[in-house]
Formats: structure tokens, C-alpha cells, sequence
């Protein structure tokens, strides 16, 4: 398997060696080095990536907005020179946060945390997640999880045992979560299909909670519905 990836570092020397410990990774394929994060956003809009190597202190858009910014996220790994913004880092669900300096022994062992994510990813069928609550990682399995609303930057994930808070996108949620057991019915809300109770014009009732099908999410839901259909006859 090859792991695309891409360096957005400001300091050239921290480009250059990161360069050199890709090149001796053999499943690392490094696609493209920025100088800037507002360069790489462009470039993500129309490329995909699987890694992304992020420096945090850059000018005029920091790495903090970029992970601030990213729709659809790539694996990604920190690495800067400033500790404190390890737990701010992590908030937005990154691999692992290299510290500078830090050597190629360091660097393989990140580098074979996002490897061994993508392959659990593509072979292996979970039924949970974790996910960050406060200063905690708690498991949530995918049969309790009836819907989950958004909440500005946060997630509401409510299930059969009661609602958990996390600081979460949607985009990144959607990743976890398998596309067969729950898909998106507005800006706001993402539903367990096997949860759903009663569709009724463009309202969703699942327990108490009545939850709207967005106008933009209409016809894929549509599209669902009917697949169902097909699959219950058959």
C-alpha cells in the first residue's frame, strides 16, 4: 500500500529532512512540499491525500487554521517546535505530534501509526469508535449511536445510553462511522439508519427526536431509501 502524503513546513531545513526520512520510507509517497498553508488548502481542494506532515508557527495562516479549515481530513502528523500546542493538536484527532528536533527512529514510529490506521481501516470492520470527551477518549459502539447533531464546533452524539460531547467535525465523523449503517441527513444531523422509525415528508423520527432532511441531502437520501427497498424485496 502506498500512503500519499504532502510537507506544509515553513523552515526549509525542517522540509529537507523531512523529505529525506520519506525517501526512506518505502510506502510513503510524497506528493508535494509547502512553504505556506494557504498553498496547501489549495491543492487539497483537488487532491487527495493520506498523510499530511503540518508545521503549527507558520505566518499568516498557522497550522491551526489549516486543520481549522480542512473539510475532509487526511491522517495528519504535527511536528513543531513547540510542546504547548500538543493538546490543542490533538482536539482535532491528528496521529501524533513529532517534537523538533526529532530523529528518523521517532518519525518511523509515526509514520507506522498512520500506516497501520489506513490498513486497520481497509481490512478490518470495527464495531465502535472512540472519540475525545474533555480530557478522555470513550468508546462509543455503532449500535448504540442513534443520531448525532452538531452543536457549532462541537458533536452531540446521542445513543441508547445518553448524549456525549465531543469537539469534532462532521467531515471527520462521517470517516469513522461506515457509510452503510449511517449517512447524512442535514448540516446538522447525521442518523443510524437502522434507528430510523418513521420518514415523514422531509422530517426523520427516531425516539422523541424529530430531525429534518435538508434540501442538499434530499436526493442521496432518496437514493437510500430506495436501494433499501430493493434489498428488502430481494
Amino acid at each position: 500500500m502506498q500512503v500519499k502524503c504532502i510537507v506544509i513546513d515553513d523552515e526549509p531545513l525542517s522540509v529537507e529532512k523531512l523529505t529525506m526520512f520519506i525517501s526512506r520510507i518505502s510506502w510513503l509517497q510524497l506528493e508535494k512540499t509547502f512553504s505556506n498553508a494557504i498553498d496547501a488548502l489549495n491543492f487539497l481542494k483537488t487532491n487527495e491525500v493520506d498523510l499530511v506532515f503540518l508545521d503549527i508557527q507558520m505566518d499568516e495562516f498557522t497550522g491551526i487554521q489549516f486543520l481549522q479549515s480542512l473539510k475532509n481530513s487526511p491522517r495528519i502528523i504535527i511536528t513543531s517546535a513547540y510542546k504547548e500546542y500538543a493538546i490543542q493538536g490533538y482536539d482535532f484527532n491528528v496521529t501524533d505530534y513529532l517534537l523538533k528536533p526529532f530523529g528518523f527512529e521517532r518519525f518511523v514510529i509515526a509514520t507506522d501509526k498512520v500506516f497501520n490506521l489506513l490498513t486497520d481501516a481497509k481490512s478490518i470492520k470495527r464495531n465502535y469508535i472512540f472519540v475525545k470527551t474533555g480530557y478522555n477518549m470513550e468508546r462509543v459502539d455503532f449500535d448504540d449511536i442513534l443520531y448525532i447533531e452538531g452543536m457549532q464546533e462541537y458533536l452531540q452524539i446521542i445513543t441508547r445510553k445518553g448524549k456525549i460531547i465531543t469537539l469534532q467535525s462532521f467531515s471527520n465523523m462521517e470517516k469513522l462511522l461506515p457509510s452503510s449503517n449511517f449517512t447524512r441527513v442535514h448540516k446538522s444531523f447525521l442518523v443510524a439508519i437502522d434507528k430510523i422509525e418513521i420518514i415523514e415528508r422531509n422530517t426523520i423520527k427516531i425516539k422523541d427526536k424529530r430531525i429534518p432532511i435538508g434540501i442538499t441531502y434530499r436526493e442521496e437520501f432518496d437514493k437510500l431509501l430506495t436501494e433499501m427497498q430493493k434489498t428488502s424485496v430481494n
